[in-house]
């Protein structure tokens, strides 16, 4: 079960927002870098005879190499960030697909929730300043797009659909969820319609959760000219 202290914990985002610096994510690959991650770690023990190469599956390591991802989160709570993000960027059904590891969404999701939650949670002891250290579940945009087709002769044609990527984004939402995020942050947008599946997710989760509230929603594009466009408009 998720904790639900939620009055004091939204009175700290909210004060954070207005009063505080935030720092709500880092370049985490760019930080993992530092150990040489080559594909025998990324495997681990559990995954070292998988038929797959995971090379480029960095949402794996919070089940093989979870010390590694405690320690990016501790690094940036020590920088002085204030929410940090979960090491889930691909942590959905349809990017986890090209891994063959779509059935480990779930558990992918959750771990990584509860490795930054138990981050922030000492984090916040430890400081003792009145001030939460609070965690945002990162959904990313998935591989795919709705708005546009991969096949340049075939502007018609689409490698997902915007119900299929509803039900993607609201098994990640769930997961994060109850492994105790307290915020869900819809990044890194290219495309507008993505974006709306993933917010059609999370209206379906907490209305059917049965929770007594949904948790903030954050939301973050990607600008790709200068005219102030997404890849979708």
């Amino acid at each position: 079960m998720v904790e639900w202290a939620l009055r004091s914990k939204l009175t700290s985002l909210m004060k954070l927002i207005i009063e505080v610096s935030i720092v709500p994510k880092g370049d985490a690959i760019k930080y993992m870098r530092k150990w040489r991650i080559y594909d025998k770690c990324m495997l681990g023990e559990r995954f070292k005879d998988f038929g797959k190469l995971l090379k480029n599956n960095s949402d794996i390591l919070n089940l093989t190499q979870p010390d590694i991802i405690r320690e990016v989160h501790q690094a940036y709570l020590d920088a002085g960030a204030d929410i940090i993000e979960t090491n889930t960027f691909n942590g959905q059904s349809i990017s986890q697909e090209d891994f063959g590891l779509e059935h480990l969404v779930y558990e992918i999701n959750k771990t990584a929730a509860k490795l930054a939650r138990s981050a922030a949670d000492k984090k916040t002891a430890d400081m003792d300043d009145g001030i939460w250290r609070l965690v945002a579940g990162a959904v990313g945009p998935t591989n795919k797009t709705c708005s546009v087709s991969p096949k340049v002769e075939d502007p018609s044609f689409r490698n997902t659909s915007y119900m299929e990527l509803k039900d993607s984004y609201k098994d990640q939402i769930r997961a994060l969820v109850e492994g105790g995020s307290h915020i869900i942050f819809i990044e890194t947008i290219f495309d507008s319609l993505n974006a709306r599946a993933g917010i059609y997710a999370y209206k379906e989760y907490f209305e059917e959760s049965g929770l007594p509230r949904p948790l903030p929603l954050f939301i973050s594009g990607t600008i790709i000219d200068a005219a102030g466009r997404t890849l979708s408009g």
